[in-house]
């Protein structure tokens, strides 16, 4: 009986995420609503601020920043489009420099020791390009996307909690917690996105 209850309750957390009148995305710096009102609150957000908030980080993005500075446009997707190439070959300069950094070896660690609550974890500098990440993205650049726009296009200390999704390959409800990252002194440097496993964060709460 305690396990048709727990599953009862697990499914009901997720059913509270994934209501088409629940849905929605979070833009707010401080209220953590929706998506994910029972499930993504103030702890999580604290959870990842915790590991985010490390000289590893700050210094990755810094320096990525001071190498590249205000890079045009053109040069980025030009970045973008060998990184799409490499993950359709053996040949990987660019994707094994990043996955062999400090950063992505750090974030590879938080996220192993989550046990499974995270799914994935990257760092964007302030141009929206991948610093770091815990495994292999899809794409490099992620500036055209509403993880750095809702975020580090805002302002520092920005959170911006995207609509959950189902992935097929995983089996998995998910939903992506996206912030900017400041320096010690509040001048935002980047951004971080973290993809929570929805199913292991009702599951949790469920026990």
């Amino acid at each position: 009986m305690r396990i048709t209850l727990r599953s009862m309750t697990i499914a009901a957390f997720l059913l509270s995420i994934i209501s088409p009148s629940v849905v929605s995305a979070q833009e707010s710096q401080t209220n953590y609503n929706a998506p994910g009102k029972f499930l993504i609150n103030e702890p999580v957000i604290q959870n990842i601020r915790d590991f985010t908030d490390t000289e590893i980080v700050r210094l990755a993005i810094q320096s990525q920043n001071a190498l590249l500075g205000d890079i045009s446009e053109s040069e980025i997707l030009k970045l973008d489009q060998a990184w799409r190439g490499e993950t359709k070959s053996d040949d990987q300069p660019l994707i094994s420099a990043k996955l062999s950094s400090p950063l992505s070896s750090y974030l590879t660690r938080v996220q192993a020791h989550s046990i499974g609550l995270y799914t994935e974890i990257f760092v964007m500098d302030k141009n929206g390009l991948n610093v770091g990440q815990s495994n292999i993205s899809s794409d490099y650049w992620q500036g055209d996307e509403a993880k750095f726009q809702k975020t580090y296009q805002v302002g520092p200390n920005t959170v911006f909690i995207d609509e959950p999704e189902y992935k097929d390959d995983l089996g998995l409800w998910v939903a992506q917690v996206n912030m900017s990252i400041a320096d010690e002194d509040g001048k935002k440097i980047g951004a971080i996105t973290t993809e929570i496993n929805l199913n292991e964060l009702a599951r949790r709460k469920a026990l």
